[in-house]
C-alpha cells in the first residue's frame, strides 16, 4: 500500500471512486466529516487516538465488519485483509 492514503477504516483513499468523483480530501483529513455525513468507523478511531481501526484491540469490530461487508460500498473485506496485511508488516498482531 505504498503511496496510497490511508483511511481510518483501511481503505486506500486513492483507490476509492469516490476521492476524485466527489473531492473527498479522506476521513483522516475531514476528520471524519465526509460527503455522505459523519463515519462512525471514523469517529470511533479518532475517539481512542488510532490511527487507523488496525490498532484497535477489538479489530476487527462489528462496525468495522458492517463497512467492508457493505452489499453496495463494501469491498468484500479487502479493507480489513490490508490492515492485517500492514500490521504485520509493522511487526503487529
Amino acid at each position: 500500500m505504498a503511496g496510497s492514503q490511508l483511511s481510518y477504516c483501511g481503505l486506500d483513499c486513492n483507490a476509492c471512486e469516490y476521492h476524485a468523483q466527489t473531492g473527498c480530501p479522506g476521513c483522516q483529513a475531514a476528520e471524519g466529516k465526509l460527503f455522505w455525513g459523519e463515519c462512525a468507523v471514523a469517529k470511533c478511531c479518532m475517539d481512542m487516538k488510532l490511527e487507523h481501526c488496525g490498532k484497535c484491540a477489538q479489530f476487527p469490530c462489528k462496525t468495522l465488519n458492517e463497512y467492508s461487508y457493505h452489499p453496495e460500498h463494501g469491498d468484500n473485506g479487502k479493507r480489513i485483509a490490508d490492515l492485517v496485511e500492514l500490521n504485520q508488516a509493522a511487526g503487529g498482531k
